[in-house]
């Protein structure tokens, strides 16, 4: 009898659990009655033949951020779960968290800068409405580009804008100029200055990471020569708001750097909340070089991301 309950109830535990039928069709599957299987489900529990586990992606997130937060010296880590490892996926997750946390972290008198991207553009849209009093948003550099290559910076300074009910500040150049003399007259123009300087002055910087893959954004829109692009893929490891920096987060050329039209990298370390939102397998030797270089204070990612950037 022992035997013929054991066959049962683990027969009925792989009919509900594996085959997922319900208890109605077990009972006619096996000849018994409903409350039988009930009972012989209950009779694997208790006997060890069904164990069950409950995995809360909630959990793990908490571990993997603290262990972030730790590893580079972050104030902050807001970890989002992707359900998949996908550059795409989680790009749709990462910047709704994004959104998110600007949303509350934003107060009266606030000068929030943002770049451009693809990932900012998609935080921008997810971003809530929030009137508020004083708020000032500002670029955090160039957006004028040579090439059709959308680089969304109108769109994205607008909407984080529009969400803060203020107006937004725009600064209306190529974001990397041929010749450094030309961007440094540029730069004297009293309008041009108060932009870059308000950026300075921003307690809030939001931006991304960029790779220095072929197909990266930045090498898509005409501002570097071939011979540029090489130096750049060769000894760089990523950039922010268009200055690329090497695997230490040092900058990697001088003179490119010379000819970008933003704020310094060096600005966002000084800043109260430096936001680095980016993930994905692409961009990991970028964001680790990011963070090896001290410029983001807060690290919003993926469980993937992070748990890449402990290894």
């Amino acid at each position: 009898m022992d035997i013929e309950k054991q066959r049962l109830s683990i027969e009925a535990a792989r009919l509900y659990y594996q085959s997922d039928l319900g208890q109605q069709e077990i009972a006619l599957k096996l000849g018994v009655s409903r409350p039988t299987v009930s009972r012989l489900l209950q009779h694997a529990k208790d006997q060890g033949y069904v164990k069950i586990s409950i995995v809360d992606p909630s959990e793990d997130l908490d571990i993997l951020a603290r262990e972030l937060k730790q590893r580079y010296r972050l104030d902050t880590v807001q970890l989002c779960y992707s359900p998949q490892n996908d550059y795409e996926e989680i790009k749709k997750h990462i910047s709704k968290q994004a959104a998110e946390y600007i949303h509350d972290i934003a107060q009266d008198g606030d000068i929030i800068g943002v770049t451009w991207g693809t990932t900012m553009h998609a935080v921008a849209l997810q971003l809530e409405s929030k009137p508020l009093r004083g708020v000032e948003v500002v670029q955090l550099k160039g957006g004028v580009s040579h090439s059709q290559v959308n680089t969304y910076a109108a769109e994205i300074v607008n909407l984080v804008a529009g969400a803060f009910h203020t107006q937004a500040r725009y600064l209306p150049l190529p974001v990397v100029f041929d010749n450094v003399q030309v961007k440094q007259m540029v730069e004297q123009d009293r309008h041009i200055a108060r932009i870059i300087e308000l950026g300075r002055q921003a307690n809030i910087a939001v931006f991304t990471v960029g790779t220095v893959k072929e197909d990266a954004l930045l090498f898509r829109l005409g501002y570097f020569t071939q011979e540029e692009q090489q130096l750049l893929s060769r000894s760089g490891a990523g950039d922010i708001c268009s200055r690329f920096f090497d695997a230490a987060g040092k900058i990697c050329s001088q003179e490119i750097n010379g000819r970008t039209v933003g704020i310094d990298l060096g600005e966002l370390r000084k800043k109260e909340k430096s936001i680095l939102v980016a993930g994905g397998q692409r961009k990991i030797e970028a964001i680790q070089a990011a963070l090896a270089g001290r410029y983001a204070n807060i690290l919003i990612t993926d469980q993937y991301t992070a748990q890449a950037l402990l290894r």
